[in-house]
C-alpha cells in the first residue's frame, strides 16, 4: 500500500469518527475491514490515532490560521477532516516533507470535498507551514 492510499484510509477513518464518536478507532477499522472496504496499514493507523488523540491541539492550530472572521464550525466536515489529518502529519511526522503533506491534502480535497475547497485547504495549510517555520 502506498502512503497516498494510507492517507486516504486515514482520512476515511477520521471522517467516519466524526459521525460515530462513540466508536473507538479499532471498532471503526474493524467495521471497515468486515465490510471489505479496506485494510488499514500501520501508517494509516498511526496517522489516524495521532490525529484523534491530538484533535484539540489540531483544531487550535487550524483556528489560529483562519482568516477573514472564519470560524472552525463553518468548515465542512470533509475539509475539516482533511485539515486535521494534514496538520497532524505536518507536526508529527518530520520524515515527511511539509510540501508533500500539503499536496496530498489538496488532492484529497479535490477528490472528496466541494469544488472550491481545495484552494481553501491549500491556503490554510500554507499558513500553518509558515507558522511552523517561523517557530522552528
Amino acid at each position: 500500500m502506498t502512503r497516498k492510499e494510507a492517507r486516504e484510509q486515514a482520512f476515511i477513518i477520521i471522517f467516519e469518527k466524526e459521525f460515530n464518536s462513540d466508536y473507538s478507532l479499532d471498532e471503526i477499522i474493524d467495521a471497515a475491514r468486515d465490510a471489505e472496504l479496506f485494510e488499514a496499514d500501520e501508517f494509516a493507523r498511526s496517522l489516524s490515532e495521532k490525529t484523534l488523540l491530538g484533535m484539540d491541539m489540531l483544531d487550535d492550530t487550524i483556528t489560529a490560521n483562519l482568516k477573514g472572521g472564519w470560524k472552525i464550525s463553518r468548515i465542512s466536515k470533509v475539509s475539516l477532516a482533511i485539515l486535521r489529518l494534514a496538520v497532524c502529519e505536518m507536526m508529527n511526522f518530520p520524515d515527511i516533507p511539509v510540501s508533500v503533506s500539503i499536496n496530498e491534502a489538496v488532492e484529497l480535497a479535490k477528490k472528496y470535498a466541494a469544488e472550491e475547497d481545495y484552494s481553501f485547504v491549500n491556503g490554510l495549510l500554507a499558513s500553518v507551514s509558515r507558522e511552523m517555520a517561523s517557530n522552528a
